[in-house]
């Protein structure tokens, strides 16, 4: 059985291809995609090959070709003889799979949705990342809390902090657009980072500084910045944290003096199997992002800004690849010819 897949065959270069489907394991299901999800920071990386984007090892060089694309969702076409929990025709959300037009995925890596639209569906993994920092932090209700940067996880963090309670809100990036945005998304203030007073304005709409802070940049700059912003004893997830092993802050005066906690929050530094207060499992958080999208809590769908078919993935990763501000986009599956 022949699958088309989105293929990054060289630095800067993606392609359309068509290749043999994986093989299956008894644990194993199988997955028609119907929707996949840019995530446009480590794809971008990726695509450009980065020497560090595995940070379990010294930076080296990027190999291609590669399969990225670790956000979707779709039916299933088949199942393993020891998969117990889905069924052939559930419509599920998909983790750490790949833009394949049939992927195979672990049992523990889909959800089931339901009826909930694909478009839906097809954000809930990434999101979970935010929502993963925002646990670590321990956000309690009536805390303020700040987002240094509005990409695809800082706009997620918005939304997220205000469904958890945050007062106020706050998202901070240099593009007017990305604040315009954020505004709408619900976030209470929206500030430049590059304006001379930022950390000043920040303190004034908190009351002496923010008590929980999303760094979503990966970069030094952005870090340097939400630390100037926090309150005594505040807590800051490194949600997007800067890959320079050089990068350096002032620890005494932004850190250890204030009191301030660093939190590590790689999508992956989770519990396996049991969640715990403020250490969820990747499933258990896949899940209540499913049930607040079921009550209307959250709506996430809305924040994709671009809907393309597969074949279109070339100029689109060329567009990542060069495009300063590049749109949240999705790839349409059912749209391939």
């Amino acid at each position: 059985m022949k699958s088309k897949n989105i293929v990054f065959t060289e630095r800067g270069k993606a392609e359309l291809i068509e290749e043999e489907l994986q093989p299956m394991s008894p644990t194993d299901v199988l997955v028609e995609l119907a929707v996949s999800t840019t995530s446009s920071g480590t794809e971008r990386a990726n695509l450009l090959g980065s020497d560090t984007v595995d940070w379990t090892s010294p930076p080296k060089e990027s190999i291609f070709p590669k399969h990225l694309g670790y956000c979707s969702a779709g039916t299933v076409i088949a199942v393993g003889d020891q998969v117990t929990g889905v069924k052939v025709g559930d419509r599920v959300a998909c983790t750490f799979g790949q833009y394949r037009q049939y992927c195979v995925f672990k049992e523990k890596n889909v959800i089931p949705i339901g009826d909930l639209p694909f478009e839906e569906a097809a954000t809930f993994f990434i999101s979970v990342f935010p929502l993963a920092a925002i646990r670590k932090c321990r956000l309690e209700i009536g805390e303020s809390a700040i987002v240094m940067g509005q990409g695809i996880l800082g706009q997620f963090a918005v939304v997220l902090l205000k469904a958890a309670g945050a007062v106020p809100v706050v998202a901070v990036d240099p593009m007017p657009e990305k604040r315009a945005r954020a505004l709408e998304l619900g976030a209470d203030y929206a500030f430049d980072p590059f304006d001379p007073d930022f950390a000043k304005k920040v303190k004034e709409v908190t009351e002496g500084g923010a008590n929980v802070g999303i760094e979503v940049t990966g970069v030094g700059a952005g870090l340097n910045g939400i630390l100037d912003c926090m309150a005594l004893k505040g807590r800051v997830a490194l949600l997007g944290c800067t890959r320079s092993s050089d990068f350096t802050v002032d620890y005494y005066r932004k850190i250890h003096g204030p009191g301030i906690t660093l939190v590590g929050a790689h999508t992956n530094a989770r519990p396996d199997v049991e969640s715990n207060p403020g250490w969820w499992t990747q499933r258990d958080d896949m899940i209540t992002v499913r049930k607040l999208t079921e009550l209307g809590r959250i709506s996430l769908a809305s924040f994709v800004e671009e809907t393309h078919s597969p074949e279109e993935a070339p100029k689109i990763f060329n567009r990542l690849a060069t495009e300063k501000c590049f749109p949240i986009v999705q790839f349409d599956w059912r749209m391939l010819k």
